[in-house]
């Protein structure tokens, strides 16, 4: 992706976070150099949070993409002991017909959340014994708490203030329809180096082409930009 392309989709993307009532946190107005000038970043870069922008290395954004933003996201060894700061929270946005494609998570489960726009589709899978995605498996979701079944393949459609509960093993793609949708995502902690699985071998950030200077560093510009 072209870094001033990036640059678009960050000014696009706060634009759309403002209308719905939600604000970044103070780190996402930092610019490069504000950011490379700090002494007490250390945790916001360990924890990766900030901002995330992925054509998933297929250079169709439009197509294939999304857009993200950590919140805040916790320790891994606090999950593994079971206590301390377990969570971690984005802000995304699935633009119409955009697809994220097909993936799962080993350790992180999360809640889907559509905080505004249009509709979120969720088109769901299961996982055979191992696993592996399974064509003919379906599985249970809580749907705001309600369990819900869901066939191999079925697509589930929620409205604003709407969310699905997902758990490792629920094979999920999704996009927004009849418009563009601002996702949260509230999870156990976030590891996006090693828990995203994908069906297909694909890439989960973009190659940057540096035809522009950054507005804001992403999470994926952290190890060469903060050195």
């Amino acid at each position: 992706m072209k870094r001033s392309r990036i640059n678009e989709i960050m000014r696009a993307a706060d634009d759309m976070i403002r209308h719905y009532g939600f604000v970044l946190p103070p780190f996402a107005n930092w610019t490069p150099d504000q950011f490379k000038a700090r002494t007490d970043a250390a945790a916001i870069v360990e924890a990766r949070c900030g901002w995330d922008i992925t054509d998933y290395g297929q250079g169709r954004f439009d197509a294939m993409g999304l857009f993200l933003f950590t919140l805040r996201n916790g320790r891994l060894a606090d999950l593994q002991r079971g206590g301390g700061m377990c969570y971690a929270e984005k802000l995304l946005i699935s633009r119409q017909d955009q697809l994220s494609p097909m993936h799962t998570h080993v350790i992180k489960a999360e809640d889907i959340i559509n905080r505004g726009g249009a509709t979120l589709v969720v088109e769901l899978y299961g996982s055979d014994d191992q696993g592996n995605f399974a064509w003919d498996k379906g599985g249970v979701v809580r749907c705001d708490g309600i369990e819900r079944a869901y066939k191999p393949g079925e697509k589930l459609r929620f409205a604003p203030g709407e969310s699905v509960t997902l758990m490792p093993g629920d094979w999920h793609a999704f996009w927004g329809e009849g418009g563009d949708v601002l996702i949260g995502e509230v999870s156990t902690v976030n590891d996006d180096l090693t828990d995203n699985i994908f069906r297909e071998p694909i890439g989960r950030f973009a190659e940057i082409e540096e035809d522009a200077a950054p507005w804001h560093l992403l999470v994926s510009d952290y190890d060469r930009w903060l050195k």
